[in-house]
């Protein structure tokens, strides 16, 4: 008697030698016998040719066919096919360090991981995920690597300035931990307030910003 595994084995051989049949999106998965069928195909009679092809491999006792039939026009939105979607657009985004991340998906839910240098390649993946039909929603785990030191963030801050406004960054404090950029002091518009942002989003490592600028 075959155990589960050989079973399983000699099916999906029998399905890679059906000519009619497109096994690459089949699964197959067997229990005390049964073997159940799952994925997608491109037609009923190849869905019917899968069934048959199951049936003819000896030691099966029973099939549960959840194969579902979708045309080329469908939208591909199956967990493997949006992670696939998603490291494809990784892969195809400059910004995004794809060797970096990992992408899992879960019922149309994208769980992202893996490390990045930067904030923006962090927020780049996230957003770039999220465009994918079929996501319902993300969590983003990925980490940024590098720790922002004070000086870094400050002096992104006082060139910012010099290039957006004829004013000096003289009256901020800029203080770091663990990713975390503290901003105080005083500027004169709510335009300066942003610059000093922007420009501390900028630095390596930054995870978290919390501005207590005072507009003054």
């Amino acid at each position: 008697m075959k155990t589960d595994s050989q079973l399983q084995k000699d099916v999906l051989d029998e399905l890679a030698w059906e000519p009619s049949i497109d096994h690459g999106h089949i699964g197959v998965a067997v229990n005390g016998g049964v073997v159940t069928l799952s994925g997608f195909v491109k037609s009923y009679a190849e869905k019917m040719a899968a069934e048959k092809a199951a049936r003819r491999v000896s030691g099966v006792r029973g099939i549960a066919e959840e194969i579902k039939v979708r045309f080329a026009s469908d939208p591909k939105t199956s967990d493997g096919e949006i992670a696939k979607r998603i490291l494809d657009m990784f892969a195809f985004d400059v910004m995004i360090p794809d060797d970096k991340l990992t992408v899992k998906v879960e019922h149309g839910w994208v769980t992202l991981g893996g490390t990045v240098d930067w904030h923006y390649q962090r927020e780049a993946a996230r957003n770039a995920a999220g465009r994918i039909t079929g996501v319902i929603g993300v969590s983003n785990l990925i980490e940024v690597r590098k720790m922002p030191t004070a000086y870094d963030v400050k002096q992104r801050i006082v060139d910012a300035f010099k290039r957006a406004a004829d004013t000096d960054a003289g009256g901020l404090d800029v203080s770091t931990a663990d990713g975390i950029v503290r901003l105080s002091g005083r500027v004169h518009s709510l335009h300066e307030r942003q610059v000093a942002e922007r420009a501390a989003w900028a630095a390596p490592g930054v995870t978290r910003i919390e501005d207590n600028i005072v507009i003054a």
